[in-house]
């Protein structure tokens, strides 16, 4: 059965805070909050771990997998970002936004969509995400809590313990955190295109 934190959602708990990246260090597989609903996350570089989501929510090898970062500097070395792309982003983040880029290199290409060659990145205005990978140093990836046959995301970590405690590691209760995804954004030649609408606001981008 899974850990189970309660950090406080405003001030979170450093001592919490470091256990949880340790067991992410150690290839758990932990649930967070983020600005628009909870997410599994595990590291980037743990492809058992990544499997192990992919399990969970039952994805097949096309899925976009996230890199929720703390802030864009980090995560620009994994992307290919043009000028109108940079600014776009910077000014929307943090935010419940996920934006579509080419990957670089740095990306294994374990994470890529394999047609498109892009990954996704996000950095969410959720303090307790902000502070885990602030603790990480590195982004972490992530995809929705959203479980097989369902359309909205989970949002009661009690009920989590409940149905997945037995398949994750840690489960991290930072309180009521909604329960919509983000609008994704994909970037193709610098040119944004809406592909999903969702908690982020999109009219910037219509007209």
């Amino acid at each position: 059965m899974s850990q189970f934190f309660q950090i406080h959602p405003d001030n979170p708990q450093a001592r919490l805070v470091r256990q949880a990246v340790e067991i992410v260090r150690g290839g758990g597989v932990i649930v967070y909050p983020t600005d628009s609903s909870y997410a599994l996350g595990c590291h980037i570089g743990d492809k058992r771990a990544m499997d192990r989501i992919r399990e969970i929510r039952r994805l097949d090898d096309k899925h976009n997998f996230t890199l929720v970062g703390r802030e864009l500097s980090e995560l620009s070395a994994y992307t290919k970002m043009g000028n109108q792309a940079h600014r776009w982003i910077k000014n929307l983040t943090p935010g419940p936004y996920t934006f579509i880029l080419p990957a670089t290199k740095q990306v294994p290409k374990r994470l890529m969509n394999p047609r498109r060659k892009t990954i996704g990145i996000r950095i969410p205005g959720n303090r307790i995400a902000l502070a885990l990978c602030e603790e990480l140093g590195e982004p972490l990836l992530s995809s929705t809590l959203i479980l097989p046959g369902e359309e909205l995301p989970m949002t009661d970590p009690y009920e989590m313990r409940d149905v997945i405690g037995h398949a994750v590691d840690l489960i991290i209760d930072g309180g009521y955190c909604g329960y919509e995804a983000t609008s994704v954004i994909l970037f193709d030649d610098d040119q944004p295109e809406v592909v999903r609408v969702g908690k982020g606001d999109v009219s910037l981008f219509e007209g």
